[in-house]
């Protein structure tokens, strides 16, 4: 949550826009770095399986597109607080924003399971991020989900540049 707004709050925000760096450069390079913290940390939970491993005989592949499913899902929820951070100036005023953009593609995903196999409610449910990484978490890579996560994840850091870029012209 610190991303942008700290920048804002400490009033270097104007010295980041006006660096020789283009924007979309800076975006991704914040989006970067967190994720790779969040990669770092989901890498070191590898060891418990590795350890299991030696007392027991399982299938890996629900386990590898497990750690898909979760890298796919930390990476739209951090792109969704990248793009809350850009929003205010205040981490906490961005980390409700975000929770509340989060909560509430979650809790689409009962309005689509109410309405049913209809039109309206596959679209719905196509929405909630929840259906998609229920899948990877069973073993099921399908690329309408990596297509899923990866629009979101492109929407949320575009929805990121133009909101640091209409800043730009205040």
């Amino acid at each position: 949550m610190r991303l942008f707004a700290e920048e804002r709050k400490l009033r270097t925000f104007e010295f980041l826009l006006t660096s020789p760096i283009r924007i979309h450069d800076i975006i991704i390079g914040k989006f970067v770095s967190v994720l790779l913290i969040y990669l770092g940390l989901l890498g070191l939970t590898v060891l418990v399986p590795t350890v299991l491993m030696l007392f027991s005989d399982f299938d890996w592949n629900p386990i590898w597109t497990g750690y898909l499913g979760m890298a796919l899902l930390g990476a739209l929820f951090l792109s969704v607080g990248v793009f809350a951070s850009a929003l205010t100036e205040n981490q906490i005023v961005a980390a409700f924003v975000s929770f509340g953009t989060l909560l509430s593609m979650w809790l689409i995903a009962g309005l689509g399971s109410l309405l049913g196999d209809t039109t309206a409610g596959r679209i719905i449910s196509y929405v909630s991020y929840m259906e998609h990484y229920d899948r990877l978490v069973r073993g099921l890579i399908d690329t309408s989900d990596l297509v899923y996560f990866g629009s979101g994840l492109v929407l949320m850091l575009f929805l990121t540049h133009r909101v640091v870029e209409s800043t730009r012209w205040k």
